[in-house]
């Protein structure tokens, strides 16, 4: 994906939005928003799918309802990821779903990640699902209002919206308990600080970081009783970490690839997930 701006810039410049201002987007914002969730949703495989939908009603028509239990309000636009009901892969889809929200802020645009907070119904009446499809995850797109509603203030402030863990509780040195400081993480602190940066679900932050000689693996701490019934959305979290990781990365000039390996380390009470193997530049 290529932005206008600073891959880093948009990671650090994004935040979650609730109140949007009602106005329309010019239709050149519009329609490079609709040709990038195009561009991701052909990139990535045949099911995943990224749709625009617009609320505002026709003329001489009552206005649509998408609900979002009051926790967002002006927007009139929408993205919805949809993948296989019984085949999502939701480290694909946090990773594309991502890659849509920074293109969205390269455009000046707000966004919010939903997983469980709106009515799954109301917005299947806007789109033409197949019987193996649904929807995921859905996203309020706009202008922000400058000002936020008191009730997102508080919102953000209960789950404490613009809080990260310290470096320390979140990245190891190979034996998985020494924390890896930022000033031993060399070229590697701009990728790894991109991905302390990274949204989440509640804010949990459930990302896990072990560096060993040559590679970065990626561990998933779950919070215990938390979750959203028929997705893992900390899994999507990850996914999450992993966009942010790598495009960064590539920012700096930093090359590597993703690989599962059979003989990974172990990380106490944490899942292994992928690995990021560098490579040496010659």
């Amino acid at each position: 994906m290529n932005y206008e701006h600073s891959t880093i810039e948009l990671i650090k410049k994004r935040v979650s939005c609730r109140s949007f201002d009602e106005k329309e987007l010019e239709p050149n914002i519009m329609g490079r928003l609709t040709e990038l969730a195009h561009q991701i949703s052909a990139e990535k495989n045949d099911r995943m799918r990224f749709v625009i939908i617009d609320k505002k009603a026709e003329p001489g028509k009552p206005p649509e309802k998408l609900g979002t239990y009051g926790i967002i309000k002006g927007a009139n636009l929408y993205i919805v990821g949809i993948d296989h009901k019984e085949n999502c892969d939701p480290l694909q889809f946090g990773y594309a779903f991502e890659e849509l929200v920074l293109a969205a802020t390269d455009l000046g645009l707000g966004t919010c990640w939903l997983g469980g907070t709106f009515r799954r119904e109301d917005f299947k009446k806007r789109i033409e699902l197949k019987e193996e499809e649904k929807i995921f995850i859905v996203s309020p797109v706009g202008f922000a209002l400058e000002k936020p509603r008191m009730i997102e203030q508080a919102f953000r402030g209960l789950i404490g919206a613009g809080k990260r863990k310290p470096w320390a509780e979140l990245f190891f040195q190979s034996d998985g308990i020494t924390p890896l400081l930022e000033a031993d993480a060399a070229e590697y602190g701009i990728p790894l600080e991109m991905v302390r940066l990274a949204p989440s679900a509640s804010n949990k932050q459930p990302w896990r970081i072990v560096e060993t000689d040559g590679a970065y693996h990626f561990f998933l701490s779950r919070t215990k009783g938390y979750g959203i019934p028929g997705y893992d959305i900390q899994k999507n979290d990850i996914g999450i970490a992993m966009c942010h990781f790598e495009l960064s990365a590539q920012e700096a000039g930093l090359a590597g690839h993703w690989e599962t390996m059979e003989d990974a380390i172990e990380l106490k009470g944490s899942e292994y997930i992928v690995s990021w193997i560098t490579m040496v530049r010659e």
